[in-house]
């Protein structure tokens, strides 16, 4: 999933700086709602642990 956040990271930029501004906003969009499993996935794994511990 990280690889994903990083490929949406660079088409975002590469959009940008080509002027394709749609492009990029939706590269962006999509890298926040993967960052933001990312971050949900990574809370529930680290609760969980302490959970168990």
């Amino acid at each position: 999933m990280l690889e994903w956040i990083l490929i949406l990271l660079i088409v975002a930029a590469v959009a940008g700086l080509l002027g394709l501004n749609s492009l990029a906003g939706v590269a962006m969009t999509g890298v926040k709602i993967l960052i933001g499993i990312v971050l949900v996935l990574f809370l529930l794994a680290v609760l969980g642990v302490f959970a168990i511990a």
